[in-house]
């Protein structure tokens, strides 16, 4: 997940500058994220349930991903300085070194991935979060040098943090998690064409390969968000699918899913319609609103919830860890 970061100087404070590499904007949503996805297991499987594994998901996650922010910000420190809203970062300014930069982020990975592997029931959650830490430092960082089809990459290691929480709980993939994946992954290409639409010219003198360095007129740009937020829309009634028959949401999340759908659709036609920053930086609002909307309508739905009084849980013989 991506959110534009904001680009403000700052007296020197080395305590600040390791926050800041850990990306704290961004880390709201992931860990919002995970908490959803772990809460909305327990809906499902109440008797897996704790409130302990759900905060040992969100805080080995949030460190875990606080790892990724400062590991990418190493190998991008270059690039950094050369963009206008990244070059008062720590490491381009050299308030911080490389080499404490790696430290922290080997420190934050490890004291992650031991939270998640020593204090939940099923190493799941942390294999994935390993996985994702890989993908987004040693995958995706590299490939935003390489080929604009990064975005379309960076998605996956980005749609993991619903599942980190969910697997805390569950300890497995199922329909569900699949179902909280394929959203977050469609919903994150739309997002990040608005934020490199907003940022084109200095994605551009980075060096860096976007779709929008290379689409001058926006036209491109825009009709891939047209078309995104339509396979949005799509995917976002996945859980009337891929959630146990019992489980499944109902007309509370259908109406919300589509209007806050609905929503982020008519930004990216009238970004389409006229490609420039202020419409950018609408359809990127729309997008911040759209994915916890969305989260929210599913948490409520009492579809999706495990109905009173019943005191067994949805029969899928798949769960069992």
């Amino acid at each position: 997940m991506n959110i534009p970061p904001e680009n403000t100087d700052r007296s020197p404070s080395a305590g600040r500058d390791f926050i800041e590499l850990t990306k704290p904007r961004i880390a709201v949503l992931v860990l919002i994220s995970v908490a959803a996805g772990a809460y909305l297991a327990g809906e499902l499987y109440p008797h897996r349930f704790s409130w302990w594994l759900l905060i040992h998901a969100v805080v080995g996650s949030g460190l875990v991903a606080g790892s990724a922010s400062t590991l990418n910000q190493v190998l991008e420190r270059r690039v950094d300085g050369l963009m206008g809203r990244t070059r008062n970062r720590p490491l381009p300014t050299g308030r911080l070194t490389p080499r404490a930069a790696i430290l922290f982020g080997f420190i934050l990975a490890v004291a992650g991935m031991l939270e998640l592997w020593l204090c939940l029931p099923s190493p799941a959650c942390a294999i994935a979060a390993l996985a994702t830490l890989l993908g987004y430092v040693l995958v995706y960082t590299p490939l935003k040098m390489l080929t604009d089809l990064n975005t379309i990459i960076g998605a996956a290691p980005g749609a993991t943090p619903p599942l980190l929480g969910y697997l805390a709980v569950t300890g497995s993939m199922d329909g569900p998690a699949w179902s909280l994946f394929l959203i977050l992954f469609i919903w994150q290409i739309p997002h990040f064409l608005a934020i490199a639409w907003m940022y084109k010219d200095q994605y551009a003198a980075a060096g860096m390969k976007m779709l929008t360095v290379r689409d001058s007129t926006g036209a491109t740009t825009g009709r891939q968000m047209v078309l995104y937020c339509l396979v949005l829309l799509i995917v976002s009634l996945s859980p009337f699918l891929l959630f146990p028959f019992e489980s499944r949401p109902g007309l509370l999340y259908f109406v919300g899913s589509m209007g806050s759908g609905l929503m982020f659709l008519w930004a990216a036609i009238r970004f389409a319609r006229a490609p420039g920053f202020p419409l950018a930086r609408q359809a990127l609002r729309a997008s911040l609103l759209h994915w916890p909307l969305v989260l929210l309508f599913l948490l409520l739905d009492s579809g999706a919830r495990h109905k009173p009084g019943s005191d067994s849980p949805p029969s899928i013989e798949a769960h069992s860890p």
